[in-house]
């Protein structure tokens, strides 16, 4: 069963951040593997080390991302592919996930696994975008994944899968799914592993193939931009409603609605 878990790195939680134009300084901060997709790629070694196979990372970025993905050969990951491209942060959700599923396109894949939104941005767009450009199933918010053997041209191969999805108000839902697919990842559907001094001394033998976005044959053209971004301002404001009760609650409840939109 051979999995590929697209990663990406994401500035560290305790970075300092400050503004530059549209976009956050990246000069003087740390980076780290996303934390959805650790999550993601915990579950790859997991299904690897049951059902075997292969297990490959896929990240997209400029050449300190290399780091990232030797993390991820560390914790036991096979091999790894590098797209290269130093303007990846121009690109849209939509432009990043073409830009993924043509690698994605050159690998022989039974399952493609997504955290299920970055840290930085947070669209949680890219897995239902990519299921949609490789024409494939996929299902979100997974918590649980059972993958059932079956028989494949006289041989034992998974071809079925049985996923617990997250639903809102603490509702579950198990749904069956046929490979290939692609499935975002929902945090804490497991206790992600740390590297070994083993892991990490192996991880240096490992193949980190890259490729450019151009030899991929993709454009940078976006579809969304980002306008702005700022640090919100802090104000403290106190008003006090006066009159009879009911007056009073009606009042709270038209600022609840159209003022600080609650309800």
């Amino acid at each position: 069963m051979n999995i590929l878990v697209c990663i990406k790195q994401v500035p560290a939680k305790d970075a300092p951040l400050a503004i530059a134009g549209n976009w956050i300084k990246e000069s003087d901060i740390g980076f780290e593997m996303n934390e959805p997709d650790s999550y993601a790629l915990e579950e790859a070694l997991r299904l690897k080390e049951k059902h075997g196979g292969e297990v490959i990372v896929l990240s997209l970025g400029p050449e300190r991302v290399k780091q990232t993905i030797k993390e991820a050969l560390a914790k036991g990951a096979d091999r790894g592919i590098h797209i290269a491209d130093d303007n990846f942060a121009e690109l849209d959700p939509l432009g990043a996930a073409k830009v993924l599923a043509a690698a994605i396109g050159k690998e022989k894949i039974d399952l493609v696994l997504t955290g299920l939104q970055s840290d930085d941005h947070g669209f949680g767009q890219t897995g239902v975008l990519l299921a949609a450009l490789l024409n494939l199933p996929h299902a979100t918010i997974i918590m649980q994944i059972d993958v059932q053997e079956g028989s494949s041209s006289g041989t034992t191969a998974p071809r079925l899968m049985k996923l617990k999805r997250e639903l809102e108000a603490g509702w579950f839902q198990w749904i069956e799914c046929p490979l290939p697919a692609v499935l975002s990842i929902q945090s804490g559907i497991n206790k992600v592993r740390y590297a070994t001094l083993k892991g990490i001394m192996a991880a240096k033998k490992k193949e980190i193939a890259t490729v450019t976005r151009e030899a991929l044959g993709v454009s940078a053209e976006s579809t969304q931009k980002i306008e702005k971004i700022y640090v919100p301002t802090k104000t403290k404001k106190t008003e006090f409603l006066t009159g009879p009760p009911k007056e009073v609650a009606a009042k709270l409840v038209e600022k609840l609605k159209f003022e600080a939109r609650v309800i």
